[in-house]
């Protein structure tokens, strides 16, 4: 049965109750449910965002349903230009729904499919894909499968979702977040919905079809998008709920981040170099460093103190043994015009001082099935709950009183997927449900809780490094980056492909450890190249740092604290990593490199701002820019970096030249090489050399910026 609620399109069938709305320019909601009533979380749609604000002269249908527990719904609803879904009856129940560009048809078995619309033509999108009915109009083998289902979980209130589309051969699909594999296309893989060290699951894509999908449910599932059927699961779940807009791979992203919101604008700080290592052990250290960094005449505009900065695990404070003056660190800091930045964990040990405070007020993640520790590393732990809101109060507070009081703005939020010992989330429960309903959401709550406190204190704006995201992070000011990745070429190829991945699922600020993060001896060659290598690429980064664990580690002097009767095992240190630390042929390309950043700060302040104005992606894969040459969407290992530059990073270890492909420009423009001056037509592939201290870097018309 279909009908028409104000201006929503409803149909119920055996298999349940499917919504269908207008969600931003050129975009729909879908909905389904077996329950009476349609589950309320909005999740990545249900947050204020300016944007929606504006009037939307191409949609034809008044968005009259998100969730009035929003008080933003009322301000900008009677600014869209009001209209109504067309129910057309036919030899069936036959309807549609358009939206500026994108039209949703449902068909007289209930089959949905997705067209755009431009110039009066009607072209197909996608479509779910049934395989239990016979249609005369359409090929269909009856092996009664749905194209949409919920099947109750046994002994639960929830429900495996499962929708299937059909696959296109000449598809290619871009996005998804951050996976530790080298393709940019994700067509024919099969990709897991759960959030681990160094995979961000973001569950949005953009096709070589003309359209944008989210899937927009934060539950612990699985996507396959194979060559007979792209198959969205999620294990235990209340609702179906997908977004989908139409468009160019720009539009889309517009479009996208209209509705799940945008990054603020970066502070200009943060477009210069980030100093870190595993890890500085004490105040002296971290001033030590600095001071040489000024000494030199090099850029430094941010040193971070990594993890055990404090003696235990959950007290969320500097151990005044190693750091007696944080007061007179971050002043000294701030005199050189250096940012500090420090790191916080969600792991609370059971011997913390805060640990029966927070496990009395349910600010911990609880267990469903069993009891016991999340994590047992370095003490025995358990996560905080960030998406209980009083938690998020509670660890500002702390960290008010013990970071922000003293001088300090910037938080690395780390372990943010969080990070289980065993991923077993079948056992985990958190303030908002079951973690195989929610689990994904995790390091959203994340970032929010440290944004909402920036914001509260009176920080114009607000920014945390994080080690995962989902979709809406970007808005919470969230600087992601890889994760713990190896020191070595494959691990690098992988971070490029991952960075363009996040960028196109709507997260700009993005960043890797230069040289990896697990290996490295800072005196072997070969690993001297690659972190050459690596720190050219990460010149062309949103944000630039230079991080890693770098063995063999130092022994610590005093190992032990005592912390309420325990003693209590400090972390080692690894091998120094400064730019200087990697002898003096390296040094000088990378303190070259350092300068370089500088010298591109005014033009990466343009790309922010477009970040923050229209979502527009720092980096991006080519087919975002040249989407109307086919070779633009092959294109794997280079990018756009902004609008002007070209950047293809080295990734084999000794090659000194490389394949580069030079797109067809929109305009006409010729490639100018940054090396040479030499000047390229686009839509040509040629051979560029590549010594070790440059890579190829090609600017759409004359640049003025030197970069080599």
């Amino acid at each position: 049965m279909l009908s028409q609620e104000n201006n929503r399109l409803i149909i119920k069938d055996g298999f349940g109750t499917v919504w269908i709305e207008a969600w931003g320019k050129d975009s729909v909601r879908v909905r389904m449910t077996k329950d009476r009533q349609m589950d309320k979380n909005n999740w990545a749609l249900g947050i204020k965002n300016e944007e929606l604000r504006i009037k939307n002269e191409e949609c034809d249908i008044k968005i009259s349903e998100i969730d009035t527990t929003y008080s933003w719904a009322k301000d900008f609803e009677e600014e869209w230009k009001a209209g109504k879904v067309q129910i057309q009856q036919t030899s069936g129940q036959v309807a549609s729904l358009k939206n500026g560009k994108l039209l949703v048809k449902v068909n007289h078995e209930n089959w949905i499919s997705f067209w755009k619309v431009e110039d009066g033509a009607e072209t197909l999108l996608f479509e779910e894909q049934w395989r239990n009915r016979w249609r005369i109009d359409r090929f269909c083998v009856p092996t009664n499968t749905a194209g949409r289902e919920l099947k109750n979980n046994a002994g639960t209130f929830n429900s495996k979702a499962t929708v299937r589309f059909e696959a296109y051969d000449d598809e290619k699909l871009f996005g998804m977040g951050q996976y530790q594999d080298s393709h940019l296309d994700k067509k024919g893989g099969i990709w897991e919905l759960s959030q681990k060290n160094s995979q961000a699951s973001v569950p949005f894509v953009i096709s070589s079809r003309g359209y944008g999908f989210l899937w927009n449910n934060p539950a612990i599932g699985t996507v396959s998008f194979g060559t007979n059927g792209t198959i969205w699961t999620a294990e235990q779940t209340q609702k179906i709920d997908y977004w989908v807009t139409c468009g160019t791979p720009s539009e889309c992203e517009e479009n996208y981040t209209s509705v799940t919101g945008r990054t603020p604008m970066m502070p200009d700080f943060a477009m210069g170099f980030w100093q870190c290592k595993l890890r500085y052990r004490n105040q002296a250290e971290v001033i030590a460093v600095a001071k040489e960094y000024r000494r030199r005449g090099l850029p430094l505009d941010v040193i971070v103190i990594d993890f055990f900065h404090w003696s235990c695990q959950g007290d969320f404070k500097f151990d005044a043994e190693d750091w007696p003056d944080p007061d007179g660190m971050v002043k000294e800091l701030s005199e050189m015009g250096v940012k500090l930045m420090v790191s916080v964990w969600p792991t609370v040990d059971e011997r913390s001082e805060n640990f029966d405070e927070m496990a009395e007020n349910g600010f911990l993640i609880s267990f469903d099935k069993k009891d016991g520790f999340n994590m047992d590393w370095m003490g025995n732990t358990v996560f905080f709950d960030p998406t209980n809101p009083e938690c998020r109060k509670y660890l500002w507070e702390k960290c008010k009183e013990n970071y922000f009081k003293k001088g300090i703005e910037l938080f690395w939020l780390d372990e943010a997927e969080p990070e289980y010992g065993l991923y077993e989330f079948e056992h985990y429960k958190y303030h908002i449900g079951p973690a195989m309903e929610c689990s994904n959401i995790y390091p959203y709550y994340y970032a929010k809780a440290w944004y909402e406190g920036l914001k509260g204190e009176g920080v114009e704006l607000p920014l945390s490094l994080v080690r995962c995201a989902w979709a809406g992070s970007q808005k919470f000011g969230a600087v992601v980056w890889s994760g713990d990745v190896h020191s070595d070429f494959r691990s690098f190829r992988n971070q490029v492909q991952a960075g363009l991945s996040m960028a196109i699922a709507g997260i700009p600020w993005w960043t890797t450890d230069i040289g990896g993060f697990l290996g490295g001896n800072i005196r072997d060659e070969g690993f001297k190249e690659l972190l050459v290598r690596w720190f050219e690429w990460g010149c062309f980064c949103p944000v630039m740092r230079l991080h890693g664990e770098r063995p063999p580690f130092f022994v610590p002097e005093k190992p032990y604290h005592e912390v309420r009767g325990h003693q209590i095992k400090q972390m080692e240190s690894g091998q120094n990593n400064e730019v200087w630390s990697f002898g003096e042929k390296t040094g000088a390309i990378l303190e070259n490199l350092l300068k370089l950043r500088a010298r591109l700060k005014p033009y990466i302040k343009e790309q922010m701002v477009a970040a923050h104005e229209k979502g527009t992606p720092v980096m991006r894969p080519l087919m975002y820019d040249f989407s109307n040459d086919e070779m633009a969407w092959e294109v794997e290992d280079e990018y756009m970096f902004g609008s002007k530059l070209l950047v293809c990073p080295v990734m084999e270890a000794g090659a000194e030249k490389r394949s580069v492909y030079l797109p067809v420009t929109n305009s006409g423009e010729k490639w100018v090489n940054s090396a040479d001056g030499k000047s390229y037509e686009g839509g040509q592939t040629i051979e560029v050399e590549s010594p070790l201290n440059q890579i190829p870097v090609f600017s759409l018309g004359n640049f003025d910026i030197k970069i080599w």
